[in-house]
């Protein structure tokens, strides 16, 4: 396929590590999207061979432009690799999920859709169980037929395995949404979207996180708020099935950087695409 990169749309960020089989599964995904002009960047916080072997296969697959970032693994690096990410970005429009999140087919399509300028899009999450994860297969994404709530996942939901099953419906009245949902709109480091220009005039990601947790959603949502953002909800819309892993530990020292970022009230971080107080 052409590395073909120009008049698309938007870009969306892959944040992975190591989970091959979850990314064959989201490149798949991406494949049945009804919105065709996106480019995809997978941001690889120093995976082994593994992910760039998929990538490599994938490539001759997909219609999409696909890219492959990867930096050494040196610790938790994520909010580096997703400021390289945004800095290779060709479009103008970023759209950030997580390697084990899969899309709905029309995800890209609501994102787009609900753009503005500054605005922040804000979406939410269905998580599934172990079982209900285990159960995927390419073939099941290849035909769609994993963005419904089946009997199968309702009933593993009321089990209390798999959660959020609200999040995983979606739908198409704005009015309905409206009275469905009134909550405000906050951040998941998983499923946003933003402007290019707006998440640059705030510098990226705070390197400074070095662990999972806040760094990724909370920080840049405080920052970005300071510039007087927006923040918008697609609950209902932009439906993403979060594909189950063990907890992940979130690193404690986090609430200290952000506790910092708080008294200073700075939405431009030193240490973030740009190594310096301001460009």
């Amino acid at each position: 396929m052409p590395d073909n990169h120009q008049n698309k749309l938007l870009t969306l960020i892959i944040a992975v590590y190591n989970n091959v089989r979850y990314l064959e599964y989201i490149l798949t995904a991406l494949q049945c999207q009804t919105l065709n002009a996106f480019e995809v960047i997978v941001a690889d916080d120093g995976s082994g061979p593994g992910i760039a072997e998929v990538v490599k296969r994938m490539r001759s697959e997909v219609s999409y432009p696909l890219r492959h970032l990867w930096q050494e693994d040196a610790g938790f690096r994520k909010n580096a690799m997703l400021n390289k990410a945004i800095s290779a970005a060709s479009s103008d429009y970023l759209v950030f999920i997580d390697g084990d999140c899969l899309p709905h087919h029309e995800f890209l399509k609501d994102h787009w859709k609900h753009h503005d300028v500054n605005t922040v899009l804000c979406g939410r999450r269905l998580n599934l169980s172990r079982e209900m994860t285990d159960r995927l297969t390419v073939e099941a994404i290849r035909n769609n037929s994993y963005n419904r709530i089946s009997l199968r996942l309702l009933w593993d939901g009321l089990k209390a395995k798999s959660s959020n099953l609200e999040d995983g419906i979606r739908i198409q009245s704005a009015a309905l949404r409206g009275i469905l949902h009134r909550n405000k709109a906050r951040i998941l480091g998983c499923n946003f979207s933003v402007e290019k220009s707006l998440i640059e005039s705030i510098n990226g990601f705070n390197e400074d996180y070095r662990a999972p947790g806040i760094g990724e959603d909370t920080d840049i949502a405080f920052r970005l708020s300071l510039l007087g953002a927006k923040f918008s909800t697609l609950r209902y819309q932009a439906v993403l099935f979060h594909l189950y892993h063990p907890p992940t530990p979130v690193g404690g020292e986090n609430k200290n950087i952000f506790a910092e970022v708080e008294k200073l009230r700075q939405s431009w971080c030193p240490n973030g695409i740009h190594k310096s107080e301001r460009v």
